[in-house]
Formats: C-alpha cells, structure tokens, sequence
C-alpha cells in the first residue's frame, strides 16, 4: 500500500509525491515488479495477461501502450519525425536517429573483446562476434543449413525457391545473387577485372581466372 502524506487527499497529489521520494508502493505479484504509479502497473500486467487493447485500423497489429502504437501507424502514413540537424536523414524511431547519429560522429562503444574490433551498434557487435563463437542461429527448414546472418539464410533459400530477383537490364538474364548478375554484365561491357599475376592474362569472372591459374600450377583447367 501507499503511504497517506498528511495534509495530501488527493490522490493523484500523492501519487507525484512517492514519484518524487522515489517509492514504488505498487507490486506486481507475477514477477515482482514495482512502480510509483498504479496506472503504469496496471498497464505492467499487460506483458502477463497479453492484453492489446490500442488497435491499428490499418492492419491486424495491436499494441499494450498508446505510445507503441504511434510508432506503428508511422509505418502507414510514412512519418518520419525524427530529424538528423547534420543531413536530410530521418527516422520513423528516435532509436534509429540515435544510431544513424553515429555515422556522423565516427563513435563506435562497442568493441569486441576477442580482436579490438569495433561497432557503432550493439547488434552490429552481437553479429560480428558469431565470428569468433561460430554460432549460426538461422536454420534452414528445408535443408540442414544454418547460417550466421540472416541475410546469408535470405540468399540460401533461392536454391530452393528458385527465386532471382537480379535481372539484366541487356538480356533476359536473373542471377540469384548480385555478384552474380555483375560478373554477367561484365560480358556486356566487356570489362575484365580479374588479372593474372603470372602472365596478364585477364577474364570477367573470378571463376574463369581461377581455371586460368590452373595452366601455371600445371594442372588441367
């Protein structure tokens, strides 16, 4: 329970002056939380019972507070209130204003304590130390893939899909991948990037020099 402040009635009144001594009378009995304001335990029991009571009429998505709601409807109406001073950049999400914030500034906290290196953003740290544990959380469900990245997953399962989102803009030609679309359009421009350090030769695709280089270690191409 709360504790009366003489002289104080109100109890809105009271509420502001436990918030102000740093009490937190109002206990979660699920997991122990407390909080100053029986308003925002109420809206604590959420995360328990599940309730989504602010709907997005838009979609299907609903949302426990106000607040993450507004964020969802920026996604509709394409609003973007959080302004870089530094650029033309904006974000849907003050979290992504801080983040881009740091291309600007060149701060990056977060270092890995395998090899010094060092990121801009927590998640960006979280992905690149896979690196050194070797973990793979993304599983194919398909096949007994498993990769690092989920962008990695996102290309494995055109092998199954078929899919080719990369297409020539000279012929009818869809790659996979995008390394791949632009060795093929090497063959267009004619462009040979790949040279040969024993004899100049050059070629358009990494693969062509790799056979290439077979003829001076004296194996068949």
């Amino acid at each position: 329970m709360a504790h009366l402040v003489p002289g104080i009635q109100n109890a809105a009144a009271q509420e502001v002056n436990l918030d102000n001594a740093g009490e937190k009378p109002y206990l979660c009995e699920e997991c122990g939380y407390r909080a100053a304001y029986k308003s925002t335990l109420f809206v604590h029991m959420r995360s328990h019972t599940g309730e989504r009571p602010y709907k997005c009429d838009q979609c299907d998505y609903s949302a426990q507070r106000k607040s993450i709601l507004d964020k969802h409807l920026a996604k509709h109406t394409g609003e973007k209130p959080y302004k870089c001073d530094q650029c033309d950049y904006s974000a849907t999400k003050k979290y992504y204003l801080d983040q881009h914030l740091a291309s600007h500034t060149g701060e990056k906290p977060y270092m890995c304590g395998e090899c010094g290196y060092r990121a801009t953003q927590k998640s960006h740290l979280s992905q690149h130390l896979r690196n050194h544990t070797g973990e793979k959380p993304y599983k194919c469900d398909q096949c007994d893939y498993s990769a690092a990245w989920k962008s990695s997953l996102n290309k494995h399962m055109r092998t199954h899909t078929g899919e080719k989102p990369y297409k020539c803009d000279q012929c009818d030609y869809s790659a996979a991948r995008k390394s791949h679309l632009d060795d093929h359009l090497a063959k267009h421009s004619g462009k040979k990037p790949y040279k040969c350090g024993e004899c100049g030769y050059r070629a358009t695709v990494k693969l062509t020099l790799y056979r290439h280089m077979k003829t001076h270690m004296g194996k068949k191409p």
